[in-house]
């Protein structure tokens, strides 16, 4: 299933790194819940539980640590921190409000100082790596491989590291790449609002 996420605001005026971090939280969300489908649908075991959690956390973690990269090359050192930080808190208060579906009896507060503690974990991890103008290098995807192998059952720990470089860090990254070039584009004009007819179904 296609992602659709708001890239750009139909009204001018200047975002708050909150604002837009925001937006790039729910894309991150969804892009996870998407590949757990599609794994699901490819054999993968992923079932309801920690390890549904810990897949979502660690996908969730990529596509964080790789729009700070982006983050990195499109804004300045103080709104890049502003927006990563943010970012990585509404992640988490993600987790807390998905707490049931995620891991049952765990507790809000539990689920979100999880993520946090897995964010601050794999920033070191993920920085030991490239991220350049064509996306994340070779040991950067191959990390986020790792990670997931990490958390599922062995007959799936050798197959999903190439699943995660060859297709899930791509789709993740494309649709981040296309979401934060609207996001951090310049807010002196909006665009053009299309009709609905032209436009099929308007996102809001």
């Amino acid at each position: 299933m296609a992602v659709r996420i708001r890239s750009r605001f139909h009204t001018a005026g200047p975002r708050s790194p909150a604002t837009l971090a925001s937006v790039v939280a729910v894309l991150a969300w969804k892009l996870a819940i998407d590949a757990i489908q599609r794994l699901r649908d490819a054999g993968y075991d992923i079932d309801i539980g920690r390890t549904y959690f810990d897949f979502v956390v660690e996908y969730t973690t990529f596509v964080a640590h790789a729009a700070d990269r982006v983050a990195h090359r499109l804004l300045d050192e103080a709104l890049r921190h502003e927006f990563t930080t943010a970012l990585a808190l509404r992640l988490a208060e993600i987790m807390a409000d998905n707490h049931e579906m995620l891991l049952g009896a765990a507790t809000p507060d539990e689920c979100r100082q999880n993520f946090i503690a897995v964010f601050n974990h794999r920033g070191a991890d993920y920085g030991e790596y490239d991220y350049g103008e064509d996306g994340p290098s070779f040991g950067f995807r191959r990390m986020f491989g790792a990670a997931l192998a990490e958390i599922l059952p062995e007959k799936d720990k050798l197959w999903v590291i190439d699943q995660a470089m060859d297709i899930e860090a791509p789709t993740a990254i494309e649709a981040l790449e296309r979401t934060l070039k609207g996001l951090f584009a310049p807010t002196d004009a909006a665009p053009a609002r299309r009709s609905n007819a032209a436009a099929g179904n308007e996102e809001p």
